[in-house]
C-alpha cells in the first residue's frame, strides 16, 4: 500500500518549476516511493515568500517541505526520502556501505562533472561554441557509460534491477539532452558510441513513474528556443 503525505500527521509539499531537472529528480523519487504530495509551481523571476523563507541561502528549487520543515538540494532530498521512509517503495540507495558510497560518488559526478560540461553545450550559441562544448562533454559521457557497466553489473539500471539514486540523478537531464541535441544537431548519448548508456536512457524514460512526471519534450523545446532567443539578443546588444 502506498504511503500518503499525511500519514502520522505529516504532509509533503514540493516547491519547483515544471522543467527543472533538479525538481524532476524529487518528483520521480516521490513517485517511486509512492508518496503523495502537494506541488507548487514557482516563478523564479518573482520568488514566493515561502520559497525565500524555505531556502534563504540559495533561494532555489527544489524544496521539499515535510511537516513544515524544508529540505533543500535535490540529492539531499533524495537521501532524505530514503531515510524518512525506509520501508516505503524501493530504496534509492543500496544497503551495502561500499555500494552506497559508490552510488553517492556517481550521483555527485553527475552534478559536479557531467552537468557543467552539458551546461556549456546547452548555452552554446555558435557552431564553434557548440563543437568545443560537445568535445568537452563527450569524455564525461564516456565515463558515465563505463560507470553504468560497472554499477549495473549487467542489469537494467545503475541501481541494478531497480531505479536508484544515480539513475534519478542522470535521468532527470534526459529530456533536456534530447532537446539540446535536436536544436544543435548533436547526439550526446550516441547509441553507436555508448550503446549501454543509450539503452539505459530508453529504459529509464519508459519507467511508468518517470513518464508521469517528465515534462513534455515539445514544451521543453519551446522553452529552450525562448531561452536561446534571449541569449542571442543579449549577445547582439553587448
Amino acid at each position: 500500500m502506498a504511503a500518503t503525505a499525511a500519514e502520522g500527521g505529516c504532509e509533503l509539499r514540493v516547491l519547483g518549476t515544471w522543467s527543472s531537472p533538479w525538481v524532476i529528480r524529487v518528483r520521480v523519487a516521490l513517485g517511486l516511493k509512492g508518496l503523495t504530495y502537494d506541488y507548487a509551481e514557482e516563478d523564479l523571476t518573482n520568488k514566493s515568500d515561502l520559497l525565500l523563507k524555505s531556502n534563504p541561502v540559495h533561494g532555489k528549487v527544489p524544496v521539499l517541505i515535510h511537516a513544515g520543515r524544508p529540505v533543500c538540494e535535490s540529492l539531499v532530498i533524495l537521501e532524505y526520502l530514503d531515510e524518512a521512509w525506509p520501508g516505503t517503495g524501493p530504496p534509492l540507495l543500496p544497503s551495502d556501505p561500499y555500494d552506497r558510497a559508490t552510488a553517492r560518488f556517481w550521483a555527485a559526478y553527475v552534478n559536479d562533472n557531467f552537468f557543467p560540461a552539458f551546461r556549456a553545450l546547452f548555452k552554446s550559441l555558435t557552431e564553434e561554441q557548440r563543437a568545443e562544448a560537445f568535445e568537452s562533454a563527450v569524455p564525461k559521457v564516456e565515463t558515465l557509460d563505463w560507470a553504468f557497466r560497472e554499477c549495473s553489473k549487467g542489469k537494467a539500471f545503475f541501481g541494478g534491477d531497480a531505479v536508484g539514486i544515480v539513475d534519478v540523478a542522470l535521468g532527470s537531464h534526459l529530456v533536456w539532452i534530447r532537446v539540446v541535441d535536436e536544436v544543435g544537431g548533436t547526439n550526446l548519448l550516441d547509441g553507436a558510441r555508448f550503446p549501454a548508456l543509450a539503452a539505459w536512457a530508453e529504459r529509464f524514460m519508459a519507467v511508468d513513474t518517470v513518464r508521469k512526471v517528465m515534462p513534455d519534450a515539445g514544451k521543453v523545446l519551446e522553452q529552450y528556443k525562448g531561452f536561446r532567443a534571449k541569449w542571442i539578443a543579449a549577445a547582439g546588444s553587448a
